[in-house]
Protein backbone atom coordinates (compact mmCIF):
# COMPACT_ATOMS: atom_id res chain seq x y z
CA UNK A 1 0.00 0.00 0.00
CA UNK A 2 2.66 2.26 0.06
CA UNK A 3 2.63 2.68 -3.47
CA UNK A 4 1.77 6.25 -4.19
CA UNK A 5 -0.31 5.15 -7.50
CA UNK A 6 -2.83 3.24 -4.45
CA UNK A 7 -5.22 5.86 -2.77
CA UNK A 8 -7.74 5.07 -0.01
CA UNK A 9 -11.43 5.95 -0.68
CA UNK A 10 -11.70 9.31 1.05
CA UNK A 11 -8.24 10.37 -1.22
CA UNK A 12 -9.49 8.42 -4.62
CA UNK A 13 -13.01 10.26 -4.15
CA UNK A 14 -11.14 13.27 -3.92
CA UNK A 15 -9.72 13.23 -7.57
CA UNK A 16 -12.31 11.20 -9.21
CA UNK A 17 -14.85 14.00 -7.99
CA UNK A 18 -17.52 11.65 -6.91
CA UNK A 19 -18.60 10.96 -3.57
CA UNK A 20 -17.73 8.07 -0.78
CA UNK A 21 -21.10 7.02 -1.04
CA UNK A 22 -21.01 7.03 -4.82
CA UNK A 23 -18.21 4.63 -4.73
CA UNK A 24 -19.55 2.73 -2.06
CA UNK A 25 -22.44 2.18 -4.23
CA UNK A 26 -20.71 1.35 -7.38
CA UNK A 27 -18.83 -1.48 -5.37
CA UNK A 28 -21.98 -3.13 -4.16
CA UNK A 29 -23.72 -3.26 -7.56
CA UNK A 30 -20.37 -4.62 -8.99
CA UNK A 31 -19.26 -1.60 -11.45
CA UNK A 32 -16.12 -0.26 -9.92
CA UNK A 33 -14.80 -2.19 -6.96
CA UNK A 34 -11.42 -1.21 -5.14
CA UNK A 35 -8.29 -3.04 -6.50
CA UNK A 36 -8.05 -4.49 -3.18
CA UNK A 37 -9.27 -4.32 0.88
CA UNK A 38 -6.73 -3.86 4.03
CA UNK A 39 -6.19 -7.37 5.39
CA UNK A 40 -7.15 -6.14 9.10
CA UNK A 41 -9.36 -2.96 8.60
CA UNK A 42 -11.10 -3.92 5.21
CA UNK A 43 -10.19 -0.57 3.80
CA UNK A 44 -11.05 0.10 0.41
CA UNK A 45 -7.90 0.93 -1.94
CA UNK A 46 -8.11 2.19 -5.37
CA UNK A 47 -5.40 2.89 -7.88
CA UNK A 48 -4.83 5.16 -9.78
CA UNK A 49 -6.03 4.11 -13.26
CA UNK A 50 -9.13 3.80 -12.41
CA UNK A 51 -9.82 7.07 -12.88
CA UNK A 52 -10.80 6.50 -16.37
CA UNK A 53 -13.38 3.85 -15.49
CA UNK A 54 -14.70 6.73 -12.91
CA UNK A 55 -14.34 9.16 -16.26
CA UNK A 56 -16.08 6.33 -18.35
CA UNK A 57 -19.22 5.91 -15.74
CA UNK A 58 -19.40 9.66 -15.34
CA UNK A 59 -19.77 10.00 -19.40
CA UNK A 60 -22.16 7.49 -19.99
CA UNK A 61 -24.31 8.75 -17.29
CA UNK A 62 -23.81 12.03 -18.82
CA UNK A 63 -25.47 10.48 -21.74
CA UNK A 64 -28.23 9.58 -19.89
CA UNK A 65 -27.28 5.62 -19.59
CA UNK A 66 -28.62 4.11 -15.83
CA UNK A 67 -25.59 2.23 -13.89
CA UNK A 68 -27.56 -1.02 -14.63
CA UNK A 69 -26.94 0.05 -18.55
CA UNK A 70 -23.32 1.07 -17.79
CA UNK A 71 -22.43 -2.24 -15.95
CA UNK A 72 -24.16 -4.04 -18.67
CA UNK A 73 -22.01 -2.70 -21.40
CA UNK A 74 -18.50 -1.95 -19.69
CA UNK A 75 -17.37 -5.27 -20.57
CA UNK A 76 -18.12 -5.24 -24.36
CA UNK A 77 -16.33 -1.99 -25.51
CA UNK A 78 -15.29 -1.89 -28.75
CA UNK A 79 -15.23 1.53 -30.84
CA UNK A 80 -17.95 0.41 -33.28
CA UNK A 81 -20.39 -0.82 -30.33
CA UNK A 82 -19.86 2.11 -28.77
CA UNK A 83 -20.05 4.57 -32.11
CA UNK A 84 -23.58 2.55 -32.28
CA UNK A 85 -24.48 3.10 -28.86
CA UNK A 86 -23.62 7.03 -29.15
CA UNK A 87 -25.93 7.37 -32.21
CA UNK A 88 -28.51 6.10 -30.31
CA UNK A 89 -28.47 7.67 -27.16
CA UNK A 90 -28.37 11.21 -29.74
CA UNK A 91 -31.54 10.15 -31.02
CA UNK A 92 -33.05 9.98 -27.95
CA UNK A 93 -31.08 13.41 -26.68
CA UNK A 94 -32.59 14.81 -29.79
CA UNK A 95 -36.37 13.87 -28.86
CA UNK A 96 -36.14 15.29 -25.44
CA UNK A 97 -34.92 18.72 -26.81
CA UNK A 98 -38.38 18.66 -29.44
CA UNK A 99 -39.95 17.52 -26.27
CA UNK A 100 -38.34 20.64 -23.87
CA UNK A 101 -38.58 22.85 -27.22
CA UNK A 102 -42.30 22.33 -27.65
CA UNK A 103 -42.96 22.42 -23.74
CA UNK A 104 -41.56 25.81 -23.92
CA UNK A 105 -43.79 26.86 -26.17
CA UNK A 106 -46.89 25.80 -23.97
CA UNK A 107 -45.55 27.56 -21.61
CA UNK A 108 -45.31 30.53 -23.21
CA UNK A 109 -48.94 30.38 -24.65
CA UNK A 110 -50.79 29.68 -21.32
CA UNK A 111 -48.57 32.83 -19.66
CA UNK A 112 -49.70 35.25 -23.22
CA UNK A 113 -53.15 33.85 -22.44
CA UNK A 114 -53.11 34.60 -18.64
CA UNK A 115 -51.80 37.49 -19.46
CA UNK A 116 -54.21 38.70 -21.64
CA UNK A 117 -56.77 38.40 -19.50
CA UNK A 118 -55.50 40.59 -16.43
CA UNK A 119 -55.99 43.85 -15.73
CA UNK A 120 -58.61 44.36 -18.22
CA UNK A 121 -62.32 45.64 -17.69
CA UNK A 122 -64.69 42.78 -17.62
CA UNK A 123 -67.73 45.38 -18.37
CA UNK A 124 -66.07 47.23 -21.34
CA UNK A 125 -66.25 46.34 -24.56
CA UNK A 126 -63.90 48.11 -27.01
CA UNK A 127 -62.57 47.49 -30.71
CA UNK A 128 -59.46 47.31 -31.10
CA UNK A 129 -56.86 46.50 -34.08
CA UNK A 130 -55.17 43.28 -33.73
CA UNK A 131 -52.05 41.80 -35.21
CA UNK A 132 -52.30 38.18 -37.40
CA UNK A 133 -51.43 35.50 -34.98
CA UNK A 134 -50.05 31.93 -35.60
CA UNK A 135 -53.09 29.04 -35.16
CA UNK A 136 -53.43 25.16 -35.56
CA UNK A 137 -57.44 25.80 -37.11
CA UNK A 138 -59.07 21.86 -37.13
CA UNK A 139 -62.05 21.31 -39.95
CA UNK A 140 -65.55 21.69 -39.66
CA UNK A 141 -66.87 20.21 -37.34
CA UNK A 142 -69.46 17.54 -37.52
CA UNK A 143 -72.92 17.75 -35.77
CA UNK A 144 -75.06 15.57 -37.59
CA UNK A 145 -76.60 12.27 -35.96
CA UNK A 146 -76.81 13.85 -32.64
CA UNK A 147 -73.46 14.91 -32.52
CA UNK A 148 -72.85 18.11 -29.74
CA UNK A 149 -69.44 20.14 -29.07
CA UNK A 150 -67.98 17.48 -27.04
CA UNK A 151 -67.93 14.83 -29.80
CA UNK A 152 -66.56 17.72 -31.99
CA UNK A 153 -63.90 18.66 -29.68
CA UNK A 154 -62.86 15.10 -29.49
CA UNK A 155 -62.53 15.11 -32.90
CA UNK A 156 -60.94 17.81 -33.31
CA UNK A 157 -57.84 16.77 -30.69
CA UNK A 158 -57.49 13.41 -32.24
CA UNK A 159 -56.80 14.94 -35.71
CA UNK A 160 -54.39 17.53 -34.09
CA UNK A 161 -52.77 13.94 -33.20
CA UNK A 162 -52.24 12.21 -36.31
CA UNK A 163 -52.06 15.93 -38.25
CA UNK A 164 -49.11 17.06 -35.96
CA UNK A 165 -47.50 14.41 -33.66
CA UNK A 166 -44.63 16.45 -32.59
CA UNK A 167 -47.26 19.49 -31.19
CA UNK A 168 -48.29 18.99 -27.98
CA UNK A 169 -51.97 18.88 -28.15
CA UNK A 170 -52.42 20.02 -24.43
CA UNK A 171 -53.00 23.54 -25.78
CA UNK A 172 -56.14 24.84 -24.67
CA UNK A 173 -58.56 24.48 -27.52
CA UNK A 174 -61.04 27.69 -28.43
CA UNK A 175 -64.11 28.39 -30.71
CA UNK A 176 -64.43 29.69 -34.59
CA UNK A 177 -67.85 30.83 -35.44
CA UNK A 178 -68.32 32.13 -39.03
CA UNK A 179 -69.55 35.23 -39.90
CA UNK A 180 -73.17 34.16 -41.05
CA UNK A 181 -73.31 32.28 -38.20
CA UNK A 182 -73.35 35.69 -35.95
CA UNK A 183 -75.79 37.78 -37.84
CA UNK A 184 -77.93 35.14 -37.17
CA UNK A 185 -77.42 34.61 -33.86
CA UNK A 186 -76.29 30.89 -33.77
CA UNK A 187 -73.43 30.82 -31.56
CA UNK A 188 -73.67 27.69 -29.35
CA UNK A 189 -71.55 25.55 -31.36
CA UNK A 190 -68.61 26.83 -32.83
CA UNK A 191 -67.55 26.25 -36.56
CA UNK A 192 -64.05 24.93 -35.91
CA UNK A 193 -62.19 24.85 -33.10
CA UNK A 194 -58.21 26.04 -32.93
CA UNK A 195 -55.19 26.50 -30.34
CA UNK A 196 -52.79 29.45 -30.55
CA UNK A 197 -49.53 27.60 -31.36
CA UNK A 198 -46.45 29.82 -33.13
CA UNK A 199 -45.63 26.27 -35.51
CA UNK A 200 -49.29 27.20 -36.75
CA UNK A 201 -49.65 27.11 -40.77
CA UNK A 202 -53.20 29.16 -39.99
CA UNK A 203 -53.74 32.57 -39.44
CA UNK A 204 -56.24 34.16 -37.09
CA UNK A 205 -56.50 37.43 -39.53
CA UNK A 206 -55.07 40.97 -38.78
CA UNK A 207 -57.91 42.94 -38.71
CA UNK A 208 -60.50 44.95 -35.68
CA UNK A 209 -62.30 43.38 -33.29
CA UNK A 210 -65.23 44.15 -31.30
CA UNK A 211 -64.01 42.34 -27.76
CA UNK A 212 -65.44 41.75 -24.67
CA UNK A 213 -65.53 39.93 -21.93
CA UNK A 214 -67.90 38.01 -18.77
CA UNK A 215 -67.24 35.63 -16.46
CA UNK A 216 -69.05 31.83 -16.92
CA UNK A 217 -68.35 28.46 -17.85
CA UNK A 218 -67.68 27.18 -21.34
CA UNK A 219 -70.53 27.89 -23.49
CA UNK A 220 -72.00 30.42 -21.43
CA UNK A 221 -71.56 33.50 -23.76
CA UNK A 222 -75.07 34.09 -25.27
CA UNK A 223 -75.39 37.82 -22.88
CA UNK A 224 -72.30 38.40 -23.91
CA UNK A 225 -72.33 37.89 -27.92
CA UNK A 226 -75.81 40.15 -27.46
CA UNK A 227 -74.17 42.80 -25.58
CA UNK A 228 -70.97 42.76 -28.11
CA UNK A 229 -73.25 43.14 -31.54
CA UNK A 230 -75.26 45.91 -29.68
CA UNK A 231 -71.69 47.89 -29.07
CA UNK A 232 -71.06 47.47 -32.92
CA UNK A 233 -74.12 49.23 -34.21
CA UNK A 234 -74.16 51.64 -31.59
CA UNK A 235 -70.31 52.47 -32.83
CA UNK A 236 -70.90 52.62 -36.75
CA UNK A 237 -69.71 49.51 -37.24
CA UNK A 238 -70.32 46.28 -38.51
CA UNK A 239 -69.78 43.00 -38.67
CA UNK A 240 -67.48 41.27 -41.44
CA UNK A 241 -65.40 38.42 -40.63
CA UNK A 242 -65.26 35.47 -38.23
CA UNK A 243 -66.00 35.61 -34.42
CA UNK A 244 -63.40 33.93 -32.14
CA UNK A 245 -64.44 32.53 -28.44
CA UNK A 246 -61.75 31.99 -25.84
CA UNK A 247 -61.31 31.57 -22.33
CA UNK A 248 -57.94 33.10 -21.41
CA UNK A 249 -58.23 32.15 -17.90
CA UNK A 250 -59.68 29.00 -17.55
CA UNK A 251 -59.06 25.32 -15.27
CA UNK A 252 -55.31 25.96 -15.80
CA UNK A 253 -55.59 28.85 -13.22
CA UNK A 254 -59.39 29.38 -11.74
CA UNK A 255 -60.55 26.46 -9.76
CA UNK A 256 -64.52 27.43 -10.39
CA UNK A 257 -65.82 26.17 -13.60
CA UNK A 258 -68.33 28.88 -13.49
CA UNK A 259 -65.83 31.71 -13.10
CA UNK A 260 -63.53 31.23 -16.29
CA UNK A 261 -63.23 34.43 -18.00
CA UNK A 262 -64.87 34.42 -21.35
CA UNK A 263 -63.42 36.80 -24.59
CA UNK A 264 -65.55 36.62 -27.73
CA UNK A 265 -63.85 38.79 -30.50
CA UNK A 266 -65.70 39.64 -33.52
CA UNK A 267 -64.36 41.32 -37.11
CA UNK A 268 -65.27 44.18 -37.34
CA UNK A 269 -65.46 47.19 -40.03
CA UNK A 270 -66.74 50.84 -40.00
CA UNK A 271 -69.80 51.27 -42.38
CA UNK A 272 -69.75 51.88 -45.47
CA UNK A 273 -71.98 55.01 -45.66
CA UNK A 274 -74.87 54.00 -48.98
CA UNK A 275 -74.87 56.08 -51.96
CA UNK A 276 -77.98 58.04 -52.51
Amino acid sequence: MKNRKFWSITKFAKFANVSRHQLMHYDEIGLLSPISRGEANKYRYYHSRQLSQVNLIRTFKKLGMTLEEIKSIEASRTPKFIDELLIRQAKEVDAQIDEWVNAKKLLYTLQKAIHSGLNIDEDEITIQHMPAEAIILGDLNDYSKGRDDYDALSDFYYSMSKKYPVVDINYAAWGRFSENRIKRGDWVFPDRYYFYNPEGNDKKPSAFYAIGYKRGGYGQSDELYKRIIAYIDEQGFEICGDAYEEYPHNEVCITDENSYLMRVMITVRKKTKKKD
